[in-house]
């Protein structure tokens, strides 16, 4: 036989040592955990670590583990009972300007959590995890088109000199009185050209009104633009946090699905999930008198009446919007090289610099103001301690300041803690709510029945495993543990790609693991059968070896390339636990190819390449 080159037993020995290093983690487990940390962001003070055992202590509940990791404070449980109960034991006793999470906490050892060994993440009919159908409030987005028509048309017809006697917001649109016919006429002309998704029409007691309203086709198409826009918002919120392999899409008319295995934290899910954090950039009015409005409570007509977060003043802004979140490419937090404050830097649309450039094109020296406008879930205790949630409407300016130069589409904005800049590029850069949605229903899939499906799917692939290592020693006996060695070989690295890639195992893909196991061995099949083949034909044994190796070679990677094909279109255009199939056959095909043919050839080798001479293989 033709010597096997030393490099190559090299690469074997590193492959097992570092896919058994990386598929480690999987065996350590986790642990129940909860993990605190301020809403702000900020560390944690001193006295929190004291509540929070003292919390725990009162509860009689006993922690495997209670300190400060990574910023947050962690408690390590054995059961998911006491995981639960400490959860709302922490929760009352340090109120909502904490985030107490339920959690995963990885048992790993350190030095390997340090080389970046970790286990796979596992999806929802594994590991458990939380189901949300969300319900879009299709009414706010109509609401809020009728405002801009009442807000726009009107200016529209004044740039074009087109002088109404009065406007008023009617139903599903906006009325508009005229002097004359003519100007009527001439509002009508223009409006059909400019707003074509309006229906026009005159009453009949009013000859001088002009009615514009929204038409079916036109509510219709804003509904569906409001539930699809929610969809992509969802999705990019749920990706910049991090979640693995989430299920967001759209159900019926309204409603929008979501699934995040493996998360316990609902609150924080919550959050991400009903947030609708946005900036507007607004006029000040200076003319109005913020004081007297705020005494009253009522402002003045075209403004409204809002307070700034540092020290409560009023301010009355004007009704027109410059420029808003929606109208954001891009948000990067930062500090302020100025100042040495947080600041979130944005980038503005073109209609949105349009308007921004506008603006401060003609009002160098006047104020602005950016306002924070954030939707918040704020959860409270009955009498009964059941925990109650209600929604609560915050709008605070953040920042006045005059303008003091021209700009348009890039600028900052400062007046927020560090991680609220965060948080709030995170929003905005995901995109805001088109509407606000409401959890209609909620359901935690428990992990005890993740773990029984995760016994159920290694019972299968054990028994897989098993017959296939009794037919391949039966019928190939030396070569059949060869073959098993090598199947080995690709399950280590098969599961050690999954723990380091940011992929996610579900059921779909312990049947891709089983199937990745029937390829590999297929591969061998070809091969041993070859190796008979030229045995009958007289070959000699050594000769043997190296043509079943050669020649099955290029059958073999058609097979596995037409197959890997498939697989890649799966992940192209597959989702959730159809995506995870194909991965796991991908990366299975890939690992099969590698161990098959390079793993058993160089056992065959190792065994039968240094015999001077060979009457006849163990293969029969």
């Amino acid at each position: 036989m033709r010597p096997y080159a030393s490099w190559k037993y090299v690469v074997l020995v590193v492959a097992l040592l570092v896919s058994a290093l990386y598929a480690a983690p999987n065996l350590y487990g986790q642990d129940w955990a909860v993990q605190v940390s301020l809403e702000s962001g900020d560390p944690l003070p001193e006295s929190a670590g004291a509540r929070i055992d003292a919390a725990l202590k009162e509860a009689q509940i006993e922690p495997v583990s209670s300190r400060l990791e990574s910023g947050h404070w962690v408690l390590r449980f054995s059961t998911a009972e006491a995981q639960l109960r400490a959860n709302e034991a922490v929760k009352k006793a340090l109120g909502n300007d904490y985030v107490v999470a339920l959690n995963f906490a990885s048992k790993t050892p350190a030095w390997m959590a340090a080389l970046g060994a970790k286990p796979m993440a596992l999806g929802l009919d594994l590991r458990g995890g939380v189901h949300f159908l969300l319900e879009v409030d299709v009414n706010v987005v109509r609401k809020k088109a009728i405002e801009n028509y009442v807000n726009d048309i009107p200016s529209a017809l004044r740039k074009e000199d087109i002088r109404y006697s009065g406007r008023r917001q009617a139903g599903d649109g906006v009325e508009l009185d005229f002097a004359d016919a003519a100007k009527l006429d001439a509002a009508r002309k223009f409006i059909a050209k400019e707003y074509r998704e309006l229906t026009l029409s005159t009453p009949p007691d009013r000859p001088l009104t002009l009615s514009a309203r929204i038409s079916d086709a036109e509510a219709q198409r804003i509904q569906t633009f409001a539930v699809q826009q929610n969809l992509i918002t969802l999705r990019n919120r749920v990706n910049q946090f991090g979640v693995a392999e989430p299920v967001v899409q759209r159900q019926g008319a309204n409603r929008i699905l979501v699934q995040l295995p493996g998360v316990q934290d609902t609150t924080r899910v919550k959050e991400l999930l009903g947030a609708t954090a946005t900036l507007e950039y607004r006029a000040v009015d200076e003319s109005g008198n913020a004081a007297s409005a705020a005494a009253s409570g009522i402002a003045p007509a075209g403004t409204e009446l809002f307070y700034t977060r540092e020290g409560h003043l009023p301010y009355l802004l004007k009704k027109e919007i410059i420029a808003s979140g929606s109208q954001l490419v891009d948000a990067q937090p930062g500090i302020d090289q100025q100042s040495g404050t947080p600041m979130v830097s944005v980038t503005l649309d073109g209609q949105g610099a349009k308007r921004m450039f506008d603006f401060t094109s003609k009002n160098v020296g006047k104020p602005m103001a950016v306002l924070f406008r954030e939707r918040k879930v704020i959860t409270t205790y009955n009498a009964r301690g059941e925990p109650m949630r209600e929604h609560q409407d915050v709008n605070e300016i953040i920042s006045v300041a005059s303008i003091r130069g021209v700009f348009g589409k890039n600028f900052q904005t400062t007046g927020l803690g560090s991680k609220e800049s965060q948080n709030l590029a995170v929003l905005l850069k995901a995109g805001a709510l088109a509407a606000p949605v409401d959890i209609v229903e909620e359901r935690t899939i428990g992990p005890s029945l993740g773990e029984d499906n995760i016994r159920k799917g290694f019972q299968a692939a054990a028994l897989g495993l098993g017959l296939v290592a009794l037919f391949m020693c039966f019928y190939y006996k030396v070569f059949g543990l060869f073959a098993i060695a090598a199947l080995t070989l690709n399950l280590l690295l098969l599961i050690a790609s999954l723990s380091l890639l940011p992929t996610t195992m579900t059921m779909p893909g312990i049947a891709g693991l089983v199937l990745t196991m029937g390829i590999a061995v297929d591969a061998n099949v070809l091969i041993y059968e070859r190796i008979r083949e030229e045995l009958r034909n007289g070959m000699s044994p050594a000769k043997a070896i190296e043509a079943g190796y050669d020649r099955a070679f290029l059958t073999i990677a058609d097979a596995n390339i037409t197959t890997l094909i498939a697989a890649i279109v799966l992940i192209a255009v597959g989702a959730g636990p159809v995506r995870g199939f194909a991965v796991v056959l991908a990366l299975g095909i890939a690992a099969s190819q590698f161990t098959a043919i390079v793993g058993t050839r160089a056992l065959a080798h190792l065994v039968f390449g240094r015999r001077a001479r060979m009457n006849d293989l163990p293969i029969w």
